[in-house]
């Protein structure tokens, strides 16, 4: 184990956490636009709920472990750079719109993709392509212009924040972690699922994995190794570069973990009998999701994760960015699902 490179290593952590995240998309039904879509249009509000318990569990094992010194959540990005509160809102805003239009997130158009769904594939290279181009491409000096994001100058975060209006660390973690596990249990129809409860406590898991793997590394190879959770805008198209050149910092926690997620929904739907290959036949649903890629890619880097990046990943570390750049997400998302009934009544109309 120690003769393996700690890039390698980092890499077989996102695939783990990779692989648990796919398998609970599709044999949990944890899916962000998908949740969204089922409470407001179905009326269904059990993958929504579902929110409540892979958000609560990641909460409480990921700050659980910080707690003990085995995360160091105070080295993460979500901690060291400042928290710019209009990136997360104007990406998570820009994020969700586009994530209606694509008909999904970044990583449930991974997922889908590795259910045999080509049209995803589109989608995942243009959003790979866009966030690049934003992130250090030629739009990269106007992003920086438009949200700066430094370095932060001391402790941040929802647990030091309330730390100094006197909430005791631990007290903090339990609050917003039963509050979540309890919202997403309060509802009957979910309690009725407890397949659908355990792979979102996988989910969970999974995140709080990624962190606790990430520190190890990032001690025992001096930094080279960033500690991270879960995200696929920006890692998606690190992952692309790296399959294509074999550069962009070589094999890492990123390649692994996009890797992870198409290995398990591969998995998942060989198990549930929903692999097929699926592609586009209308090319107007193709231009609009290479449109909703666009936004994704470019709203991801801005907000500096997507649904699961930010969503999750950046709400274990109780980061302000996280619940912030959530709610965005989902306004932008119900407002481009709103838009997108609409015109199919027109049309039939």
């Amino acid at each position: 184990m120690d003769e393996l490179p700690y890039g390698v290593l980092a890499a077989l952590v996102g695939l783990a956490g990779g692989i648990v995240l796919g398998l609970a998309a599709r044999l949990g039904d944890f899916c962000t636009l998908g949740a969204l879509e089922s409470a407001v249009y179905g009326k269904d509000a059990r993958r929504l709920r579902l929110w409540g318990v892979v958000l609560g569990v990641a909460i409480l094992t990921t700050q659980a472990l910080a707690l003990i010194g085995w995360i160091e959540l105070e080295n993460s990005f979500y901690h060291t750079i400042q928290w710019n509160p209009w990136a997360s809102i104007v990406g998570g805003l820009v994020f969700g719109y586009g994530m209606a239009m694509a008909g999904n997130c970044g990583f449930g158009a991974l997922v889908r993709f590795g259910s045999g769904d080509l049209r995803s594939l589109v989608v995942v290279v243009v959003m790979a392509i866009i966030g690049f181009i934003v992130l250090s491409g030629p739009l990269a000096p106007l992003r920086v212009l438009l949200f700066p994001q430094p370095e932060a100058s001391g402790p941040q975060g929802i647990v030091h924040d309330l730390g100094l209006l006197g909430l005791p660390a631990p007290l903090t973690v339990v609050l917003f972690g039963v509050a979540a596990l309890a919202w997403g249990l309060g509802y009957a129809p979910l309690r009725a699922r407890p397949q659908m409860i355990a792979w979102g406590a996988a989910a969970g898991l999974a995140v709080s994995w990624c962190f606790f793997g990430t520190s190890w590394l990032y001690d025992h190879s001096l930094g080279a190794v960033q500690i991270e959770g879960p995200s696929f805008t920006a890692p998606v198209g690190r992952t692309l570069i790296y399959l294509m050149t074999s550069t962009a910092g070589g094999i890492t926690f990123s390649v692994g973990s996009v890797v992870g997620v198409m290995a398990g929904a591969l998995i998942g739907s060989m198990i549930r009998g929903l692999f097929k290959w699926e592609a586009c036949e209308d090319p107007r649903e193709l231009g609009r999701q290479v449109g909703g890629a666009a936004l994704m890619g470019a709203g991801g880097v801005v907000a500096m994760g997507c649904s699961v990046g930010q969503g999750v990943s950046a709400f274990a570390a109780l980061a302000w960015s996280g619940p912030v750049t959530l709610i965005a997400i989902a306004a932008g998302a119900a407002f481009g699902l709103r838009r997108l009934i609409g015109g199919f009544q027109n049309a039939v109309d």
